[in-house]
């Protein structure tokens, strides 16, 4: 078994590879790589961005664009695994854009919200 260490988009993943017969097979990583259309398309209005911190569905939005918020109040909250999971506002500032709708699917690392 081997150990590596992948950088993907500023965040380091460690991933342990399995030798097999006939070559080598991932046999754990930890944490899935996927880029969908969705997640390109999203490009909010302002400099911050506020995105998923798990895979699921959206389940209320909190905020609203123009809104005022301050570091850690809510502006989404997802619903995974049966769970209500708030994400929230990393610093001081106001609400630039919202990118998604109540119900929409989103992944981990999709961008939510933009703020200035």
């Amino acid at each position: 078994m081997k150990n590596y260490t992948i950088t993907v988009n500023g965040t380091a993943y460690d991933v342990v590879v399995e030798e097999r017969d006939g070559g080598a097979a991932p046999a754990a990583a930890s944490a899935p790589v996927k880029d969908t259309p969705k997640s390109q398309a999203q490009a909010g209005a302002g400099a911050v961005k506020v995105t998923a911190s798990v895979p699921g569905k959206v389940f209320k939005l909190e905020a609203k664009v123009g809104q005022a918020v301050k570091a850690g109040d809510t502006i989404v909250i997802l619903e995974s695994m049966k769970m209500e999971i708030p994400v929230v506002a990393p610093q001081d500032g106001t609400v630039a854009s919202v990118e998604v709708s109540v119900g929409d699917a989103v992944e981990n690392g999709d961008t939510l919200a933009s703020m200035n």
